[in-house]
């Protein structure tokens, strides 16, 4: 992937056309696990490319290119953040939380299964979340994942543990209720 993004920096468009086809999947799930709006995580992702792509040219390998692109994608949530927070939200419905719920797919295959992991992992801490989903999710190693989250390694590496435990006790809690 390194190869191709340096490859693309020149100018070949079958480099950028595989460097993109090779990362669009991690970028995409990345965003999809920072962001809060489901609905704006195409738009996120595709930021995140054109905003690679337009400075390609400062990409110079010190990093994996998987690394330097899912740096871009945070600043492009965070980005999104700032600019949602800038602007009013409206809604035309009266009651518009029922219309939401009844919009959403229901009875694909492993979607309650989905459901359940993103509720378990919006309730860690933003920090032990990213940590999780970079190493645990993405497969990033830790020491991507901490050039990724701007920490240290053993930063990462206890982000993930504390987040683990926190996930087994509530599978734990969870269990215990359902046995009752």
């Amino acid at each position: 992937m390194t190869a191709w993004a340096l490859a693309a920096r020149t100018g070949d468009q079958v480099a950028v056309e595989r460097f993109v086809h090779a990362l669009h999947r991690d970028v995409r799930r990345y965003v999809a696990h920072l962001c809060a709006d489901p609905q704006a995580v195409d738009d996120l992702a595709q930021d995140t490319f054109l905003r690679a792509l337009g400075s390609l040219h400062r990409f110079e390998g010190r990093s994996s290119a998987r690394s330097w692109l899912l740096s871009i994608a945070r600043r492009a949530v965070i980005d999104g953040y700032r600019y949602a927070a800038a602007r009013p939200r409206q809604c035309d419905a009266p009651d518009w939380e029922p219309a939401a719920e009844r919009a959403q797919p229901r009875g694909l295959p492993g979607f309650d299964d989905g459901v359940v992991l993103l509720d378990l992992l919006s309730a860690l801490p933003d920090e032990r979340r990213e940590a999780f989903i970079l190493t645990q999710l993405l497969g990033l190693p830790y020491a991507e994942a901490a050039a990724v989250s701007d920490c240290p390694v053993g930063t990462v590496r206890s982000r993930v543990a504390r987040a683990r435990a926190t996930l087994v006790d509530q599978l734990t809690d969870a269990d215990a209720v359902l046995m009752a």
